[in-house]
Parts: structure tokens; C-alpha cells; sequence
């Protein structure tokens, strides 16, 4: 059994990405409308009927934003810490697991591993889903590769990866000294060379598919930054995935992945 992996929308004004097998699905956050969730995944011929769960990874506004009906029209089990779902001021009229770093939690035939990260948050985790030996992972949100996110994405099929700024872009940029000291901090995010370095130092040859995840509207560009990584993924593709629109649905099987082209390949149920 293999993997479906797809961005629904990735970038600083929403986060929102899917992880399923051929029987269920998870979410990783759902920082975007549940009728931007919904409108998307019937374009991409994905089946809410399919996910299972929702997973957050911390409780900014761009992860959660639309989690409360999301979980409510589709009845979804939101998997939350006690501290990020308190921060969050979240109101969830649904069933609510907590789950701590490092210990497993199996969705049907998925298995999800939380791992805590360094981001200005109360308590952030990352997640690598994996099935039957194939391993997706979300890294965004990573104020620094540390050991525990060198770890896992070493071991991953897939992998959505922060590329949040430029630091030329950043350092010229209207924002203000404060924010971009926040945003290059330990505890704020990846920058592109940060992001390659990881890549270039850490990726296994079987990576199928690296998707350059969490741009902003400002301080970076996505053709500057699949530029960069083109010129040094050998056989693992690049996508930009993107805070306009989702990206294609991809069949993530060992050592190669398939493109999912034509939404009838896969049920539209909602």
C-alpha cells in the first residue's frame, strides 16, 4: 500500500496538507477555510469521506483558521496538544485526541509520529505519516533543522519543506527590524539556503518528491526558489506548492511517484 500526498495550500496566509492511503486520509492543519478545503479537494478528486483525522501542528491562525467547522460539518477527529488547543482558543464541537512527541498514533492502516520543532509557538510539532514503509513528512514552520528533523526527513519519500524566505529579499523588504529578526531566528523559519543545505545534506536517494512548502506573499519568489533547488535534485522532483492553489495529487510508491492527473481516478465524495 502506497501513499497520496498533495498540498491543499501551503504559504503564511493558510496551511492545509494531505497524507492517505486508498482507504483513509489525514489532514496536517487546516489554516484555510473549510469551503476553500472543500473547494479545493473536489478539484484535485479527493474524498473528504477519506480523511479520518486532522492533525495540528500549532496553534497560529494560518494552521487552525478553519478547523472549528471544518471538524464540525465532517465530523473529524482533531488530534491537538493540551497546550496548543488551549493557546488556540479553539472551540471544538468534536471528538478531541492529544498525543505527545514521539509516540506513534495509527489512523487506520497510517501511522502518524509527532515530533516537536524549535517556532515561536507553545508547543509545535512537525509529522511524518507513513504506510507500509513509505514515509511522508511535513516540515514547515522550523526555525532550524535540528537533529530530530534531520532525522526524519532523512528517512522520507516525500517531504514538504519550508522555504519561507530569501534572505536578500527579506533583508531589503519593507518589513520592520523586529519581524525579520523573528522570522531568521531559531524559532522562526527556514530560509531557502537553510532549506537546501537540509536537502543537499540529508535527503535519501529514494526522495521521490520534495515539495518547497510555506511561501509568503512577500520575501521570497517561487521560480527564484525552484530555480535553486532544480539545480541540485537529481531524480527527486520539485513542486512549489503554493498559497493560491493546490497542487496535483501524487502516487508516492517506493522509489517512484505517479502524477494524478484526471480527478475521475479517484472518488468525488463529499
Amino acid at each position: 500500500m502506497s501513499l497520496f500526498v498533495a498540498s491543499i495550500a501551503s504559504g503564511s496566509n493558510g496551511n492545509c496538507y494531505y497524507v492517505g492511503n486508498d482507504n483513509e486520509a489525514v489532514l496536517i492543519d487546516a489554516g484555510v477555510s473549510c469551503r476553500e478545503i472543500e473547494r479545493r479537494m473536489k478539484r484535485m478528486g479527493l474524498s473528504l469521506q477519506k480523511v479520518k483525522a486532522v492533525f495540528i501542528s500549532h496553534e497560529h491562525s494560518d494552521h487552525i483558521r478553519g478547523l472549528e467547522v471544518l471538524a464540525k460539518k465532517h465530523f473529524l477527529p482533531v488530534y491537538i496538544t493540551p497546550p496548543t488547543l488551549r493557546n488556540g482558543r479553539l472551540n471544538l464541537a468534536t471528538r478531541i485526541f492529544s498525543f505527545r512527541a514521539n509516540e506513534t498514533v495509527s489512523v487506520g492502516n497510517l501511522e502518524v509520529v509527532p515530533f516537536s520543532k524549535k517556532h515561536d509557538a507553545i508547543d509545535p510539532c512537525s509529522f511524518v505519516v507513513s504506510c507500509n514503509g513509505i514515509h511522508a513528512g511535513v516540515f514547515t514552520d522550523i526555525g532550524v533543522p535540528f537533529a530530530q528533523v534531520i532525522y526524519h526527513f532523512s528517512k522520507c519519500h516525500a517531504a514538504f519543506l519550508e522555504t519561507n524566505y530569501d534572505e536578500e529579499m527579506l533583508e531589503n523588504g519593507a518589513y520592520p527590524y523586529h519581524l525579520k529578526r523573528r522570522i531568521r531566528s531559531d524559532h522562526g523559519h527556514l530560509s531557502n539556503d537553510q532549506a537546501l543545505k537540509l536537502f543537499l545534506q540529508h535527503r535519501p536517494q529514494y526522495m521521490s518528491h520534495l515539495f518547497l512548502s510555506h511561501l509568503p506573499r512577500n520575501n521570497n519568489c517561487p521560480v527564484k526558489t525552484s530555480q535553486l533547488f532544480n539545480k541540485h535534485c537529481g531524480s527527486t522532483k520539485i513542486v512549489v506548492a503554493s498559497r493560491y492553489e493546490e497542487t496535483p495529487v501524487y502516487h508516492i510508491a517506493g522509489n517512484r511517484a505517479l502524477e494524478i492527473v484526471q480527478a475521475s481516478q479517484m472518488e468525488l465524495q463529499f
